[in-house]
């Protein structure tokens, strides 16, 4: 175990240095500082927003992962994940588009409205999948009340 530890944080060093080497070789120093910037608030947004939301979610699916099926937490899980990563890949495109480009062919589409589109696809999967899963609770509660009684 050690071992790998020791390949694993060796490895870990040599490509933060590889990293490094390209920045400093292939990035124009006056860019560093928007880069900078870009990096900060990436680690921000996903500290301070993204992940506590997951957090609250997850916490809030362990509640409810007593009454709901595996598959419904699964769902839901996902659906939250690929959501957050999403808008975390797409965002500065749509910094980009409202800061302007100078090509307009690098960020030629309309990103918000179709970050929006596919957010709005993965709350009514998610709204379905929990509609299910609590339908099918109930119903097997039921089934189970009445078997018990009688």
């Amino acid at each position: 175990m050690r071992a790998a530890r020791t390949v694993l944080v060796t490895l870990g060093v040599l490509v933060i240095a590889f990293g490094a080497v390209v920045l400093v070789t292939t990035v124009s120093p006056a860019r560093i500082g928007g880069l900078a910037t870009w990096l900060l608030a990436a680690v921000i947004l996903h500290d301070a927003i993204l992940s506590p939301f997951v957090v609250l979610v997850g916490l809030g699916l362990r509640r409810a992962g007593r009454a709901l099926r595996v598959w419904v937490l699964v769902v839901v899980q996902a659906a939250v994940v690929l959501g957050c990563v999403l808008a975390l890949v797409v965002l500065p495109e749509i910094a980009a588009k409202h800061h302007g480009a100078k090509n307009p062919t690098v960020v030629p589409f309309d990103y918000t409205t179709r970050l929006l589109v596919v957010e709005g696809a993965l709350l009514v999967v998610v709204v379905a999948a929990l509609a299910v899963g609590w339908l099918t609770a109930r119903r097997r509660s039921r089934v189970v009340e009445t078997t018990t009684i009688s």
